[in-house]
């Protein structure tokens, strides 16, 4: 197992390109199971999760090839129905081929998602929106079946603005006959980007990045071209290790608009943020932050994705912070992790008290899940001494390349084996 040494108190300094974005990707790769034609996607990031999406469509019969950030996707040798339960428990994201599945070949049968443990996130919504379009389901020993001759359109409500859910039923909606109405849609900008490549594919969906979303079914999609959106997670990180290190870094390949809830904080705590153009900002730290509050929320307030690396930079403000986590409730096991480098952090409830230190100092930590494993790895820049992280296969599955483009800032970290 490969582990993280840091050796910290470098001031960041440089440009970085931020990736395409995972969580747009991932649905994107699915929504391709949907047209018998090949579908050619860019700014495909280099992730252990896209890796595991497209083993899913190969078990599927579907053909892939990724060359450089270009991935080619054959969906016209579909053949299976039943993607392997060693696949989908390892990822949470290929549960969004049961919408496309089922829209195309009238089945599907999969295993109930992994991914990381960071509090229950059912998939009751998901089988309410699919059924709700005609779809019989059944569950039974960790499975979910469900057969359909041809999806009708419907009105469906959402419960909760749940992203997947909205993915999987735009995506089964797109093949199916009639209009289909999603109310209390999720609307982050994953979402727009998966509704405008199905579009260019000659779907008829409307209302994307609202709480309204509105389908009408199609006969058939065809191949298309498609350049994914970048990644708002990724360059929010990049902005929070410019804080926490009193950093000066230019970030580029960025959408402004999709950042807008971290620019507010971060600009509150005292952080310069100036745009260089249409797809750059400069991000600029020279003294100790103020402290900040914040409640993670659906997009477009703050994002639960960014929790993590927050508290690592209101670790060392000067001042009180709290962060309320409404969105997952098991989402503070970077706390144990963050304390043991020196973080005053105390939980009450779903609220962090985060209390400003003067010094981190490194410490032998380990990554829970993606986005604490990012969090650990901002306080090690920015910490006294070493900082040893290990697990690091969770921060793998987020960012590309994260260990080189830090480094062509600045930072002296190491990957080396146990």
């Amino acid at each position: 197992m490969a582990k993280l040494l840091i050796t910290g108190g470098e001031r960041l300094h440089g440009t970085v390109k931020v990736s395409g974005a995972k969580n747009s990707v991932l649905p994107i790769i699915a929504a391709s199971l949907l047209c018998p034609q090949d579908t050619i996607l860019e700014d495909i990031p280099a992730l252990e999760d896209v890796l595991c999406i497209r083993e899913v469509l190969d078990s599927l019969g579907v053909n892939t090839e990724f060359t450089k950030d270009k991935l080619v996707i054959k969906s016209g040798s579909l053949s299976l129905y039943e993607p392997p339960y060693e696949l989908v428990r390892k990822m949470r994201a290929s549960f969004l081929v049961i919408g496309p599945l089922l829209a195309r070949m009238g089945k599907v049968r999969i295993s109930l998602p992994g991914g990381c443990n960071i509090g229950t996130r059912p998939i009751d919504l998901h089988l309410k929106g699919l059924s709700a379009l005609g779809a019989d389901i059944t569950l039974g020993h960790g499975y979910v079946e469900a057969n359909v001759d041809r999806l009708k359109g419907a009105k469906i409500y959402l419960d909760f603005p749940s992203v997947g859910a909205t993915e999987n039923i735009i995506m089964a909606s797109a093949l199916a006959e009639g209009e289909t109405v999603i109310e209390n849609a999720a609307e982050e900008p994953e979402i727009v980007d998966l509704a405008n490549f199905l579009n260019s594919m000659g779907a008829n969906i409307i209302g994307a990045g609202t709480d309204t979303v509105k389908i009408t079914g199609v006969k058939e999609l065809k191949g298309t071209y498609h350049s994914v959106i970048p990644d708002r997670i990724e360059a929010g990180t990049y902005m929070a290790a410019a804080a926490i290190t009193g950093g000066d870094i230019v970030i580029e390949n960025i959408i402004k608009e999709h950042v807008k809830s971290i620019v507010a904080k971060l600009t509150e705590a005292g952080v310069k943020i100036a745009e260089e153009d249409n797809y750059r900002i400069r991000v600029t730290a020279d003294k100790r932050m103020n402290p900040v509050d914040i409640k993670t929320l659906p997009y477009p307030g703050f994002p639960t994705d960014l929790q993590a690396p927050m508290m690592a930079v209101m670790s060392k403000s000067c001042g009180t912070s709290i962060i309320t986590e409404t969105v997952f409730e098991n989402r503070f096991m970077h706390v144990c992790e963050l304390k043991r480098m020196g973080a005053n952090v105390k939980i009450e409830g779903r609220s962090a008290v985060i209390e400003g230190v003067e010094r981190l100092t490194g410490a032998k930590v380990k990554a829970t899940d993606l986005r604490a494993g990012a969090a650990l790895l901002l306080c090690g820049l920015a910490a006294e001494g070493k900082t040893e992280i290990s697990d690091i296969y969770h921060i793998s599955r987020g960012y590309v390349d994260i260990k080189d483009k830090l480094n062509n800032l600045g930072a002296c970290i190491e990957e080396v084996e146990e």
